[in-house]
């Protein structure tokens, strides 16, 4: 299964670098750093959004699921809030709204990867591991942060309280398992200005590499 995943990706657009973290370790940085660069960068958290834009069919069958009035918004956007506090309480409609998204943000993340030009195209996914979807990925790499940072960064970014965020880091791949899986990793403890050295260490490594 690994082989076969790994030839479609390479028919689409060689070569695809996974790149992966747990929350507020960092991840849009590293990306947004990695475009800076030239790299074309596909973000499955931004193509998850894309799929239920308002009139898109996707966005119509939830409301008609679930209900208008609980997941969307006066505007017609979708409520995500409420949507995510209904499918944390049932696993049976979180199911449901895997099975409906899942396809679509594939079908999106490949037409995308095909669609790049870069040297090498970074694939941005929270879930990268989790998902099975490093087995698109020439390269998996991991921007690994201490949970305590994690956890600060989040709260501040997201207004959340640090239980919350804790409860997304026990739902979420273990930080050692994680560093087992990655074979490229980029520490995110420091200043930013050292965070884009690193990155930019990395674009370089992987410009020799996937030149050669």
């Amino acid at each position: 299964m690994q082989t076969e995943n790994k030839t479609t990706t390479e028919q689409l657009h060689p070569p695809v670098v996974g790149l992966t973290g747990g929350i507020g370790s960092g991840k849009t940085t590293v990306s947004d750093t990695f475009a800076d660069l030239g790299i074309t960068v596909v973000d499955t958290d931004v193509i998850a959004r894309q799929v239920v834009e308002p009139g898109t069919q996707a966005l119509t069958r939830i409301a008609g699921h679930f209900g208008s009035d609980n997941v969307l918004q006066a505007n017609g956007a979708l409520d995500r809030q409420a949507l995510r506090e209904i499918i944390f309480t049932s696993p049976e409609e979180k199911q449901w709204l895997e099975a409906l998204l899942h396809p679509l943000i594939r079908k999106e993340t490949m037409r995308q990867i095909q669609q790049s030009q870069s040297t090498y195209t970074i694939l941005v996914s929270a879930l990268l591991l989790e998902s099975g979807q490093h087995q698109w990925c020439q390269r998996v790499l991991l921007v690994d942060t201490p949970e305590q940072q994690q956890v600060a960064r989040t709260v501040t970014r997201d207004d959340s309280t640090p239980e919350q965020v804790e409860s997304i880091i026990r739902t979420q791949m273990s930080r050692k398992d994680r560093l087992s899986l990655a074979d490229d990793i980029i520490v995110n403890d420091n200043s930013l200005d050292a965070l884009t050295q690193a990155v930019k260490l990395q674009h370089k490594a992987y410009l020799e590499l996937f030149n050669a």
